[in-house]
């Protein structure tokens, strides 16, 4: 039988939770007693080091109706033929800018794993550096299988196609203009909610995600933890073959099991899936002059050693009011020592007046000259500068401080548009006096 349970969340990014989706299934005041409630077996599931420090340390401990080392061997698996991992040397890196259109919907039934597809990433999924980057189209749900990510945790942002995210610890479900991320290691299916779904995926090897300081913004501003929701236990009691798909140092493998594995019934700690609302995001602007970097819409962040140099950022281009006097208002012309992937959930982006559809992509790899195109350039610059708003669009970018290296799919697909560069010709000279 299944246990169902309405889907209700808990708020509050980095909070300590518990919750049970029966009552007196959490134990009181031990993590391990001798014999857990109901014969439940206790597993604590670890997102850091066990000696990380307290304010970094992410673990919850799992009551479970059957413990997850009870499997038999895993199996490579077949599918998912288009899953890259770091490091990432299919075709040699390329400093060129490259765009991509969106990716078709499938023809067939595929479901989320099997239409995964990887465009980027950088680093290497064993020393736990870098991301990678994967789009996804699919046309089923998954239907009695799971999957886990032992890379890395998954930052999953629909585009088109609400989701349902079945986890060890709750359910989720998840919405164009949303965002959900999956930790490490945390078993979990997905469910289409309409016919069809398609979007984006960041995994991301390196320190899991956090919110940003905040610095001189101060105590309030971007995104607010408040805002953040976990799931309430939920637990299914399901004998019937279930298969297990592991991602592990690159591969895929798979395993069967006689139940499914999604049958917590109480947990409680600080590592859980969580989702969050992108229109709750609270943009902060320039009120004077001057175009802010993109820094200052990062949602999250995972960072490195280096301070201020993040693995990865997760920044959003949102609906915002611009105000700014005697500025160009489009992002500048500009070269990063951060490389850039950028997609597009719905509208259209306020630097490009064409090409970057919903559900395309693009790279702007490091110190690669980018900015608006031309038409948008001539816009921007002849406009009649009064407090207008950027509406009805989201735009995003993942940020990472190593070149983002593409697959050979992202360079060989005939959704690479082969005329990008195109977009940046035409600019009349500067026309400067003689001296």
């Amino acid at each position: 039988m299944e246990k169902t349970m309405p889907l209700n969340y808990m708020s509050g990014f980095g909070s300590s939770f518990e919750t049970e989706a029966v009552s007196g299934a959490l134990p009181t005041g031990q993590n391990s007693p001798q014999r857990a409630p109901f014969g439940l077996f206790a597993e604590q599931l670890s997102g850091s080091a066990f000696t990380a420090p307290r304010h970094e340390n992410r673990r919850s401990w799992l009551y479970r109706l059957r413990p997850t080392a009870s499997h038999s061997p895993f199996r490579p698996y077949a599918g998912a033929s288009l899953v890259r991992s770091g490091p990432f040397n299919e075709v040699p890196p390329t400093p060129n800018r490259l765009r991509w259109d969106p990716l078709p919907i499938p023809t067939e039934a595929i479901d989320f794993i099997d239409g995964l597809v990887t465009y980027a990433g950088n680093g290497n999924v064993s020393t736990q550096a870098g991301i990678a980057i994967h789009l996804y189209a699919a046309t089923r749900s998954m239907e009695n299988r799971v999957f886990l990510d032992a890379d890395g945790e998954l930052l999953i942002m629909p585009q088109e196609g609400a989701l349902l995210i079945a986890s060890e610890l709750g359910r989720l479900d998840v919405r164009p203009g949303e965002i959900a991320v999956v930790p490490r290691g945390v078993r979990f299916c997905v469910e289409l909610i309409d016919m069809a779904a398609r979007g984006y995926v960041c995994e991301n090897y390196g320190a899991p995600f956090r919110l940003p300081e905040l610095g001189p913004i101060g105590a309030n501003g971007l995104a607010n933890a408040r805002d953040f929701q976990f799931p309430v236990a939920w637990f299914e009691d399901r004998d019937e073959p279930t298969e297990v798909v592991q991602k592990f140092c690159g591969g895929l493998w798979t395993t069967t099991l006689d139940h499914s594995p999604l049958d917590v019934v109480a947990w409680h700690g600080t590592l859980a899936p969580y989702k969050y609302d992108l229109a709750r995001f609270n943009t902060i602007n320039t009120v004077s002059y001057d175009h802010p970097d993109p820094s200052i819409f990062t949602v999250l962040t995972s960072p490195s050693e280096t301070a201020g140099t993040a693995n990865c950022d997760f920044v959003i281009f949102p609906p915002r009011w611009m105000v700014a006097e005697h500025t160009f208002r489009p992002p500048w012309f500009h070269r990063n020592v951060m490389s850039e992937f950028m997609g597009l959930v719905h509208g259209a982006y306020d630097a490009k007046a064409g090409g970057f559809a919903p559900g395309g992509a693009s790279l702007h790899n490091c110190m690669s000259g980018h900015g608006p195109d031309r038409e948008s350039y001539e816009n921007a610059v002849a406009v009649e500068l009064a407090p207008h708003k950027i509406d009805n669009t989201m735009a995003f970018m993942f940020e990472s401080r190593w070149a983002i290296f593409p697959t050979r799919f992202a360079t060989e697909t005939p959704l690479a548009q082969l005329d990008y560069d195109d977009c940046w010709s035409g600019f009349a000279k500067a026309q400067v006096p003689t001296r």
